[in-house]
C-alpha cells in the first residue's frame, strides 16, 4: 500500500471552507525572514479574512531583521517560541518551536508552513489542509514539489534543490522503510496533521524533526493514514554544503534513534554520534498535569 496522492488544484478555497468542520491553525516557524515573510502570511491572512482558516501564528525566534514586526503588521499573531513551556528551558532549533507551538494552536487542524518560500502562495496551505478536510481517513500530510537550484549567480537550473533529502533522507527510508521510500519530499517542513495525533507523538528537537515526524506517524497510524500533496514548486534559499553536513547528521540521527527503539539497531552500530534529544508527546504532559 501507498500513501495516497493529491494535487492542491483539487482542493480551491471555496471546497475547503465549505466542508471543513473543525477549527483550523496555521503556524509559520521564522528565524531571520524579513525578505520573505510578508510573501508568507499575506495569502494566509486572506485565507482567515474569507473564513478557510481560524488562526494564523508565526513562530519569530528572536530575529533581529524585523521579521516579527512584518507579521504582526499583517495581521498575524506572532510569538517567541521561547515564552512557550518556558520550564523546558532554551529552544532547541526547530523541532522545539514547533512542539511548543501546539500548546497555544487552537485548531483540531494544524498546518506548518516554512518562512524562507519565494513563491508561496494559499495553495502551499490549501493544499496541505485539503486531505484532512476532504479524504476520509487521512491524517497527517506532506506536501512535496520541484525544487529549482540557484548556483549562487543569476543562473537558476530547474532541479537539483533539497541535497539534503536526496543524499541522505531518501536513501535512509529507501534501505530501511522502503513503505516510506515514495514520499517524495520527507523532510518537507510543509506538513500537516490531526491535533490529536501530533500530540501522541515526541518531536525531535532539532532538524531531524520533519523526518522524524513521518516515521513516527507511519509507525502510530500507518501508511494509509499518511498523504501527499503536489504543491508544484519552492524556491527557497540554499544554504553551503559546510551548513548541510549538521543536517544530514540531524536526520541520521532520527532515523538511526528510532531504528535502536525497533531494536533494528543495536548501541555501536552506524549513528552519527551524538544523542538525539526529543520533546515528550504534550498528552503525556497533559495527563500527568490532571493527575496532579
Amino acid at each position: 500500500m501507498r500513501a495516497p496522492s493529491f494535487h492542491h488544484a483539487e482542493f480551491p478555497a471555496d471546497r475547503l471552507r465549505a466542508e471543513r468542520m473543525e477549527r483550523v491553525s496555521v503556524c509559520v516557524p521564522a528565524r531571520e525572514e524579513a525578505a520573505t515573510i510578508a510573501g508568507v502570511v499575506a495569502p494566509l491572512i486572506a485565507l482567515r479574512e474569507a473564513g478557510v482558516i481560524d488562526q494564523v501564528v508565526v513562530l519569530d525566534d528572536d530575529s533581529r531583521d524585523g521579521t516579527g514586526a512584518i507579521a504582526a503588521g499583517l495581521g498575524a499573531e506572532v510569538l517567541r517560541p521561547a515564552q512557550l513551556l518556558p520550564q523546558f528551558g532554551p529552544v532547541l532549533g526547530k523541532g522545539d518551536a514547533m512542539w511548543r507551538a501546539l500548546s497555544v494552536l487552537t485548531g483540531e487542524l494544524v498546518a506548518f508552513v516554512d518562512a524562507d518560500s519565494e513563491d508561496f502562495g494559499a495553495h502551499f496551505a490549501l493544499g496541505l489542509l485539503g486531505p484532512l478536510i476532504c479524504a476520509p481517513g487521512v491524517q497527517f500530510v506532506k506536501g512535496f514539489y520541484r525544487r529549482p537550484f540557484k548556483d549562487g549567480g543569476a543562473q537558476v537550473q530547474p532541479t537539483g534543490g533539497g541535497r539534503v533529502t536526496e543524499l541522505t533522507a531518501r536513501p535512509l527510508l529507501a534501505a530501511f522503510h522502503p513503505e516510506l521510500a515514495a514520499i517524495r519530499q520527507p523532510l518537507a517542513g510543509e506538513v500537516a496533521g490531526r491535533r490529536e495525533l501530533l500530540e501522541r507523538l515526541p518531536f525531535t528537537t532539532g532538524y531531524g524533526v520533519d523526518v522524524g515526524l513521518l516515521l513516527d506517524v507511519h509507525a502510530e497510524v500507518g501508511i494509509e493514514a499518511i498523504a501527499q500533496v503536489d504543491l508544484d514548486v519552492r524556491q527557497n534559499r540554499h544554504r553551503p554544503i559546510a551548513d548541510l553536513a549538521p543536517m544530514a547528521a540531524a536526520v541520521l540521527a532520527a532515523v538511526t534513534c528510532r531504528l535502536r527503539r525497533e531494536g533494528r539497531l543495536v548501541a555501536g552500530d552506524a549513528s552519527d554520534g551524538r544523542e538525539l534529544l526529543e520533546r515528550p508527546p504534550l498528552a503525556e504532559l497533559r495527563a500527568l498535569r490532571d493527575v496532579r
